[in-house]
């Protein structure tokens, strides 16, 4: 296992989405307070699609942030004015948010109305950089086994070099199962000049459904072993968590000890499954 040492060293962020709920907005304050309890670097906050739950992305952003921990809200231009979007920045300034995931969002479905003043991330991050300078920490998207609306995988490798160019500071990569995936990615970054930190998204297995439901439209693939092992265990769900805590542990101790400078925990809410798999790297 990696030493205590070298992990303790790193750092890790967890991404939430904003519940619809009353009990929802309980059980995440209860997963916010075990999670805070491993000092991660900041709690992101996502939104669904075309920017829908904004406000509920808003809310448990600046919640978070009272209670005394870094809070990094996702914020899409799909769907949202120039005006729509200065007042959104306007209103996470004078909240004191410093750090925001800026992304390009999906439109809903079935949607027909405007897709708004923009239509890419890039001018999403020129737009935020025009109107408030060096004030956020702009973490962009980046895709190690390509978006999945990419023509090819340079053209993606360019339009991540264009996020940026036009102000990213960071990025935080779509959740993946290859660690070569990620490093050629980087590689490649590096050799057209792109040198920003890249955080390795890293996504817990718990449910083989739901993990596959969620591959199949992200576009992040599954290796075969492994999805033919988790196929294998049925309904045994403790088995599923148990094989799943041992594979993604593996590979962030290696994208840790390869140079990733983070990682970030898509923790669907959960606070179990992103504190086994720390706790393992760091004790192991």
């Amino acid at each position: 296992m990696v030493e205590s040492s070298k992990v303790s060293k790193r750092h890790f962020s967890v991404e939430f989405f904003p519940p619809k709920t009353s009990e929802g907005a309980d059980k995440l304050r209860a997963t916010r307070q075990s999670l805070a309890q491993l000092k991660p670097e900041y709690f992101s906050v996502t939104f669904g699609a075309g920017g829908s739950t904004q406000s509920g992305t808003r809310d448990t952003v600046f919640e978070i942030q009272k209670e005394g921990f870094e809070a990094a809200p996702h914020i899409s231009c799909i769907g949202r004015s120039r005006a729509d979007l200065r007042e959104i920045l306007a209103e996470y300034k004078s909240a004191g948010i410093r750090r925001l995931v800026a992304l390009r969002g999906d439109l809903p479905s079935g949607f027909g109305g405007s897709s708004g003043d923009f239509n890419h991330a890039n001018e999403l991050i020129e737009f935020i950089r025009a109107e408030t300078g060096d004030l956020f920490h702009i973490e962009a998207a980046a895709y190690p086994e390509m978006h999945p609306q990419a023509k090819s995988p340079q053209d993606d490798l360019q339009n991540f070099a264009r996020k940026v160019k036009a102000g990213a500071n960071s990025a935080i990569t779509q959740y993946f199962y290859n660690a070569d995936a990620y490093f050629r990615f980087v590689d490649d970054a590096h050799k057209i000049g792109v040198d920003v930190p890249v955080v390795a998204g890293v996504m817990p297995i718990t449910n083989y459904t739901q993990l596959m439901r969620f591959s199949e439209m992200c576009g992040a693939e599954m290796p075969r072993w492994i999805r033919l092992k988790l196929a294998s265990f049925g309904d045994d769900s403790q088995a599923i968590r148990a094989f799943g805590l041992d594979v993604v542990t593996a590979l962030c101790e290696r994208l840790l000890l390869g140079g990733a400078p983070s990682l970030h925990f898509y923790s669907l809410n959960q606070a179990g499954p992103t504190t086994a798999i720390w706790r393992q790297l760091n004790h192991g």
